[in-house]
This record gives structure tokens, C-alpha cells and sequence, in this order.
């Protein structure tokens, strides 16, 4: 049978864009089971838990597409390999879980020659090395089109320290780790420039006084300082979630895991001025950035009322809301109170 027709025969077509990236999850996994004990946790979180005895082992999935993902007309390739490495151990954070190895596959296009690839791998390794994960392995194919990298993360988390998406409870604080909608500046700011620059024979963007959007946009950091200091601290998070699909989806995708509403207060979510900055510039609106940008790489965890002072006392969090019983609701500062919606919560922008 010709692919052709293979299309021709379905008696029903449901676009994929009608479900969206969290509803097409749903809709390929419903009635998938675990048959073996050691599964703990399957589908559903941001890595999956396999019991691996004293402790719990993780393990997560990224694939990461050019052209979806990355343009590679202003995205170095080292710095590329290095945000590969951090958007995948993300996930292993997000479980309150420590890196430990990764696997690597690529599929590669004939314009790229190995001294590309050599870049990229000089990233990989970098980020490997910065936060003491082993490459183990993985493989390489060749691609029609362009480049896509697929990576698998394997951490590992005390079983008394495993954090889920599910566990908020009413009155939980709500922190995040850091300002946020810097990495979509960034990358709108490199977007006018390959449209202003295209076709021009030597092209020098002026990026002078953007440094900080740009470096959250092509080298994130992944935020296992966090993690050793809420174990420092003696704090297990009653949920936690990294922030990559912008603040408002991951916050609807904890409630939604959680069985939960939440109350954002806007004026507690911090921006950095440099985002500010970028978006005036861009006559753009940095609270649509910080809500719907992405592509950050930050924590938002819940902690139950009494621990504030104890998370606070560490720094570099912010607490930004509390869980409720239902609802999804941001307060601005003057106390309105707006839905919070999340267009990547039905359809997944491009990131």
C-alpha cells in the first residue's frame, strides 16, 4: 500500500493542531498500562521513576528538530550541544532528581561535515562536564533534511525525595527559581536580526547591552544549585514542574496533574529589566513573554505555607501565588483578576 493511500482510507482525520501537543499525549497514551512493578511512574510527569532498588532511577526524553527548535543561522552549534544537554536534564531536576548520564542520537543532513558535529559535541561535553554527567552512548543516522538531535537523561532521587507534578495541595505557596521571559526575548531579538541581515554579504549585528536575553536564550543554566539547596535545607517540594513551555502552561499542566487551582499574583513574578528593555523595543509585551515565552528552564515548585521562610532563606526564589481548590486565576496589581490561559496549553507554539 502506497503512503497515499494509507491517507485515503481513514474514514475520520483529526488535525493534529486540534489537540495540541498536551492533548495529543493524552489522546496516543490513553489505556497505556505498566505491566512491571518497577515502574513507578509512567506517562504523566516529567520523567518517568523506575525503581532501581535503595533509590529511584529517572529517565526522559528530548527531540529537538531544526527548524522547530533551532536556526541554525544564528544558533552557534556549541552552544546548541550545550542547551541540549540542559533542556533534557531539566526534566530530571523538575523530579528533585541529580543528573547522571545521557545518550545522544542524531540524525544529520549531507551539509553538515564532521567538523560541524565536532562543534556541536564540544557543547555536549561542556555542559557535561559543568555539571558532572556522563555521555554514554546514542547514534548517528543519516537525515534527509536538516538536523534533529534526540537525547535521553538519566538521573537518579532518593526515595524519600521524589517531587511530582500531582502533589500541590490547597494553601501550598507557589515559587519559581528565577525572572522569566528573557530566553523569548532573546530569541526575538536574533529573529529581526537574520530578517534585517538576510542576504547581506557580511553580516555584523549589533547585540552590545543584550547579552543577558541572548545567554537565556542559547545557554541556559539547569538549576541543580536548587536542588542541592532545597536538600540543604532539608525541603522536599510538595509538586515541582520545570517552566519551558512558559509560566501559564506549566502552571495549568501542575493544576491539571495536581487536581488543583492556582492564584498568580502579577506583580510578584519578576522580569528582568533587560526583558523590559527588549520588549519596548520590540513593541512587545513583556507579560505575554513571561507567561507564554518559554524556553526557560526554571523551576516552579510548591511548598506548604509554614516552609516560606525556610525557602526564602536560601535566595534566588520568588513566591509568586498560592494553590487553590479550582480555578486558574492571575491577580493584577491593582486587584482584577484575569483567567489564565495558556496558548500552548492546547496547541504548542513553535519554541
Amino acid at each position: 500500500m502506497r503512503e497515499n493511500d494509507i491517507f485515503q482510507v481513514m474514514s475520520k482525520r483529526t488535525e493534529i493542531s486540534e489537540l495540541g501537543q498536551f492533548g495529543l499525549i493524552d489522546r496516543l497514551t490513553e489505556g497505556v498500562e505498566c505491566a512491571n512493578e518497577s515502574s513507578v511512574v509512567g506517562v504523566g510527569d516529567d520523567a518517568a521513576v523506575i525503581d532501581a532498588g535503595d533509590r529511584y532511577l529517572l529517565i526522559s526524553t528530548e527531540l529537538l528538530l531544526e527548524g522547530v527548535h533551532f536556526d541554525l543561522t544564528y544558533f552557534p552549534l556549541k552552544h546548541l550541544g550545550y542547551k541540549v544537554v540542559v533542556a533534557a536534564m531539566s526534566d530530571i531536576i523538575a523530579m528533585n532528581g541529580t543528573p547522571r548520564q545521557l545518550t545522544l542520537a542524531l540524525g544529520v543532513s549531507a551539509r553538515f561535515a564532521v567538523e560541524h558535529l565536532e562543534e556541536l559535541y564540544e557543547g555536549v561535553k561542556a555542559a557535561c562536564k559543568e555539571y558532572s554527567i556522563d555521555l554514554v552512548g546514542g547514534d548517528t543516522t543519516a537525515s534527509i533534511n536538516g538536523l534533529s538531535i534526540g537525547v535521553t537523561a538519566v538521573g537518579e532521587v532518593a526515595k524519600d525525595r521524589l517531587v511530582r507534578r500531582s502533589g500541590a495541595k490547597e494553601n501550598d505557596l507557589i515559587c519559581i527559581t528565577s525572572d522569566l521571559g528573557a530566553a523569548y526575548m532573546g530569541l526575538h531579538l536574533l529573529e529581526r536580526e537574520r530578517i534585517a541581515l538576510d542576504g547581506h554579504p557580511n553580516p555584523n549585528p549589533d547585540f552590545s547591552g543584550h547579552e543577558y536575553i541572548l545567554r537565556r536564550w542559547l545557554k541556559p543554566d539547569l538549576r541543580l544549585d536548587i536542588i542541592k539547596a532545597l536538600e540543604a535545607e532539608g525541603i522536599v517540594p510538595s509538586s515541582m514542574i520545570d517552566i519551558t513551555d512558559g509560566l501559564a502552561s506549566d502552571a495549568l499542566q501542575l493544576c491539571k496533574s495536581s487536581g488543583c487551582g492556582v492564584r498568580l499574583y502579577l506583580e510578584r513574578i519578576p522580569i528582568a529589566a533587560e526583558t523590559r528593555a527588549m520588549a519596548e523595543e520590540l513593541n512587545a509585551d513583556p507579560i505575554v513573554a513571561m507567561l507564554n515565552g518559554g524556553d526557560d528552564y526554571e523551576l516552579m515548585f510548591t511548598v506548604p505555607l509554614e516552609m516560606r521562610d525556610k525557602v526564602l532563606h536560601f535566595g534566588g526564589v520568588d513566591v509568586i501565588g498560592h494553590i487553590t481548590t479550582h480555578g486558574a486565576v492571575l491577580v493584577t496589581p491593582e486587584g482584577g483578576e484575569l483567567p489564565l490561559t495558556a496558548p500552548g496549553f492546547a496547541a504548542k507554539k513553535r519554541d
